[in-house]
């Protein structure tokens, strides 16, 4: 695991009132600039004004994070919502709660061997495609926008969901089996930048928007502490604001650190890719319309037999209240 020390002293920001910050962990699905507003309230001390020694956790996969947060080894989780229908069905005592949304398109991109600047999803068709983990958003998005263009994802290609979460750009070019690849940032230009691969579509555009990442944590926590919700939240949202009022340029320079094996020139280009797409909401509120819309993709994946109440999952309290 990528661990990250807190991320400031321990005698700065506000405290409970010992002169100490409150730890929190939070697990996130990946690294990845796609996080941006996360990256900028870390680098920015907005967690420590608010209180919080933040440890951060990159678990890997949403099924790690959510396990993580269930067993108590994280007190926040980031990554796809629909963890949280999965486990409110296992386990329907102590469930996870999503109470922020960060981003609202898909992050990820399909990278081709050879540049297709005429690309259309039809041209995936007797093709093998690097995916996904079955019932990921990553793939289940894919597998969206494949039907909403007429294909049929188990017969009209071959899609290999056998190779673990961030391994696949190592896999494609290590491997010439593979036609395409769906690749988050950085790993999709980096295939650029060696020559290995060309980004040939966005899966946030031709999705539409999406409710693709969010912050949860468990019933029990989110009861006992709602002041460390709510601070975590405002933190969050200093975070957001910062990203809508400053420049690409901006931005990268203040998530830089967070990246140090990637040069800031292709940290702007990533920033810019996703800043262009309008990938990061304006405030957290996790609305009901997009929690409808994870769970038609769930149903259309296969993954969801029964729906979930939004009232059950999202709670916006904090996000509406943060400041």
């Amino acid at each position: 695991l990528l661990v990250l020390p807190g991320c400031g002293s321990s005698n700065s920001g506000t405290s409970d009132g010992d002169g100490t910050l409150t730890p929190v962990t939070l697990n996130e699905v990946a690294h990845s600039i796609f996080y941006a507003p996360q990256y900028v309230a870390i680098e920015n001390g907005y967690f420590e004004e608010e209180g919080i020694n933040l440890t951060l956790v990159t678990g890997f996969g949403a099924d790690k994070v959510a396990t993580a947060v269930v067993s108590g080894d994280a007190d926040i989780g980031f990554m796809g919502s629909e963890s949280s229908i999965y486990i409110y069905h296992q386990n329907p005592d102590d469930y996870l709660v999503n109470f922020a949304q960060l981003t609202q398109r898909a992050g990820n991109f399909l990278v081709a061997r050879e540049e297709m600047p005429d690309f259309k999803w039809e041209d995936l068709k007797g093709k093998k495609v690097l995916g996904g983990r079955k019932g990921g958003m990553p793939e289940m998005v894919f597998e969206y926008i494949l039907k909403q263009n007429s294909l049929d994802p188990q017969k009209d290609l071959t899609i290999d969901q056998s190779i673990d979460f961030g391994a696949t750009a190592a896999a494609f070019t290590g491997d010439d089996s593979a036609d395409f690849t769906v690749e988050f940032e950085p790993s999709a230009t980096a295939l650029e930048k060696q020559g290995a691969g060309h980004v040939v579509a966005s899966l946030g555009v031709d999705s539409g928007y999406v409710p693709y990442t969010s912050y949860s944590a468990k019933t029990s926590y989110m009861e006992k502490n709602p002041d460390i919700i709510q601070k975590f939240t405002n933190a969050l949202q200093k975070g957001m604001d910062y990203v809508q009022s400053h420049t690409p340029e901006e931005i990268a320079r203040v998530i830089e650190p967070q990246f140090p094996e990637t040069d800031l020139d292709t940290i702007t280009a990533i920033v810019k890719r996703y800043y262009d797409q309008d990938t990061w909401k304006e405030n957290l509120v996790f609305g009901q319309e997009g929690f409808e819309l994870l769970q038609d993709i769930l149903e259309d994946a296969g993954e969801l037999k029964e729906r979930t109440p939004y009232e059950e999952l999202v709670n916006t309290e904090f996000a509406q209240n943060a400041s």
